[in-house]
């Protein structure tokens, strides 16, 4: 059990910790303390449930389904190509960390869960990898799996959005939040050009 653990633990992580459209926007609201809380829970709960759909077997369903995917695809990089744009457009007329306009917590929650659910790569990597992974575990190993994966993506979450306030010192400059716009933006529309191609 503890085999099966330390695999979903370390799988779970090596999947989630490349720096993608979700992990942007979460390091970008921890920098500005904008309802950081909310875009946390939303990730997390976006994950473990994914996680727990793949090792029920859900992603056969999604396999064979391959029309899924690819609408997903196709929303998930129009959503991607306006919120890059988004950000470029910000990184023209950058502003320190505190005097930036609040966004409504709905808004964030709303980007959150887009962001989360609209990219085809969250089904072929967390419900069809993880989950083909954990079936490999055995009946009762799999479901070790599934909590290791699971406290991955708590950890990870939890991490880079709260620990992203440490760095808050260094975006009091409005020239280093023009950078981390361009890297989010240029981001954005990177992954959105490879869900399309």
């Amino acid at each position: 059990m503890l085999s099966a653990f330390a695999t979903g633990l370390f799988t779970g992580l090596s999947l989630i910790v490349a720096i993608g459209a979700q992990n942007a926007f979460v390091l970008r609201q921890g920098l500005a303390r904008e309802h950081i809380g909310t875009v946390i829970l939303i990730c997390i709960a976006g994950d473990v449930l994914l996680i727990n759909a793949g090792v029920a077997g859900v992603g056969v369903v999604v396999q064979s389904h391959p029309t899924v995917l690819t609408v997903c695809r196709w929303l998930g990089a129009a959503y991607l190509v306006w919120f890059g744009i988004r950000s470029l457009l910000a990184a023209r007329h950058p502003s320190a960390l505190e005097n930036g306009t609040p966004v409504a917590r709905r808004s964030v929650a709303a980007v959150a869960l887009t962001i989360t659910f609209l990219n085809p790569h969250v089904y072929l990597d967390t419900v069809l990898m993880l989950g083909n992974i954990a079936n490999q575990q055995g009946s009762a190993g799999r479901w070790w799996f599934a909590v290791g994966a699971c406290l991955g993506s708590v950890a990870w979450f939890t991490t880079i959005g709260y620990g992203a306030r440490f760095a808050a010192r260094w975006m009091r400059r409005p020239q280093t939040w023009r950078v981390l716009d361009l890297l989010v933006g240029v981001t954005m529309l990177t992954v959105a050009l490879l869900l399309t191609g």
